[in-house]
């Protein structure tokens, strides 16, 4: 009835978020599995109606249904995180679609700070979020009409990712009282998302907050300085500016 107006402004508008904000209500209320059962295959139909609405314009709504996600990838019950990790595996497929068969860098990015987050708020990454992440490698593998494209190997590429932040969260919460320590994780974690300049300037700025907080104002200094040659690198490849050089190769982080 209403669907003129849900994708109004590329979906990106004040009614879409109400009527997404309802589904996710489902999600955070607790359910039965019956139940989550129908909640996932309306935000299949969701997802699959309005794919704007999360692969264009701001990503909040892609982040928040991706959060909401991985959250039941960890519930207790085994149906419920395969209904769970078909439903991630369908979002990301849409994605990949949506970006004309190109990338899944939206919900890739999204994904890892989602999990990032949970780390912290459900504590997410035992065996049942393993499990999950195992069905949605055995989707990929399995989707034939996905065999000669890249896909497969992207979303092998995003699980392999969740799983090193996965353990480097792990290190990290070991090594908390160890400030060098911690710092060698947070800086390794930074480079492997050297391809993902919003995800390695999130590690950067965490560095930075422990050198300035262990009084290590230089080493401070240099990571907010490898942020700027980011952000510098990235604006002059969109044309927004016009220097020379814009390079964050060779700043080295002390």
């Amino acid at each position: 009835t209403f669907q003129r107006q849900l994708q109004q402004s590329d979906c990106q508008n004040v009614l879409m978020k109400k009527v997404f904000d309802t589904h996710m209500l489902f999600l955070q209320i607790n359910q039965s599995a019956a139940a989550l059962k129908h909640v996932f295959a309306a935000l299949r139909l969701f997802v699959g109606k309005f794919p704007s609405a999360f692969f264009q314009g701001q990503a909040d709504l892609c982040g928040s249904l991706c959060y909401e996600i991985l959250k039941c990838c960890n519930h207790r019950s085994r149906s419920t995180q395969t209904e769970a990790s078909a439903l991630l595996y369908f979002f990301m497929r849409k994605n990949f679609e949506f970006n004309k068969q190109k990338s899944i860098v939206r919900s890739h990015l999204q994904l890892i700070k989602a999990v990032s987050q949970l780390i912290a708020d459900a504590g997410i990454g035992g065996s049942r979020f393993q499990h999950s992440l195992a069905i949605i490698n055995n989707f990929a593998n399995g989707d034939k009409q996905m065999k000669n494209v890249n896909f497969p190997a992207e979303v092998k590429d995003l699980t392999k990712r969740i799983r090193t932040v996965l353990m480097a969260t792990a290190q990290m919460k070991e090594h908390e009282k160890d400030p060098e320590m911690l710092v060698d994780l947070q800086y390794s974690l930074a480079n492997s998302y050297a391809s993902t300049p919003e995800l390695r300037r999130t590690w950067l700025e965490s560095m930075a907050k422990i050198h300035a907080r262990n009084g290590d104002l230089s080493e401070a200094a240099m990571c907010y300085i490898h942020i700027a040659a980011l952000i510098a690198e990235y604006l002059k490849r969109k044309g927004k500016i016009n220097i020379l050089k814009a390079n964050c190769v060779s700043v080295n982080i002390i």
